[in-house]
């Protein structure tokens, strides 16, 4: 299976991202995700959220999280990006790309590497809140 995995403090650019990646002719399905910063969190309004990692354990982790996906699901490839630093409400955090040959599969991968990045990678979040006016 063919892998990537990219911390970044850039702005993700999906078009880029897809640009020139072609599939085989064996793929039936290209699952992408994007996880983008809510205005909102805890019924509080949200500005930002600012992201730091341990860049070499963050990677490691993540690679574990791929071997496993490929142990469960057969699929050709996995393409993870996560933003590092100060990342606005409405802007991605998070891109994950998932090929296989069939949907189900794919869709089933993606939702487990997100969900288990969540739980495992060491990327932790910080909210910026909208300033409280005093009246």
């Amino acid at each position: 299976m063919k892998r990537s995995i990219l911390l970044t403090a850039d702005p993700i650019d999906e078009p880029a991202l897809t640009a020139g990646r072609s599939v085989s002719a064996t793929a039936g399905a290209v699952v992408c995700f994007t996880g983008c910063v809510r205005n909102r969190e805890a019924e509080r309004p949200l500005v930002a959220l600012e992201y730091e990692a341990f860049p070499a354990m963050a990677i490691r982790q993540f690679e574990r999280l791929l071997v496993q996906a490929e142990e469960r699901w057969p699929l050709e490839s996995v393409d993870v990006v996560h933003r590092t630093g100060l990342v606005r409400a409405g802007e991605a955090s998070v891109w994950i790309r998932v090929v296989s040959s069939h949907r189900a599969e794919a869709l089933a991968a993606c939702g487990w590497i997100l969900d288990e990045m969540k739980r495992v990678v060491p990327i932790w979040k910080r909210p910026i809140w909208e300033p409280v006016a005093n009246p």
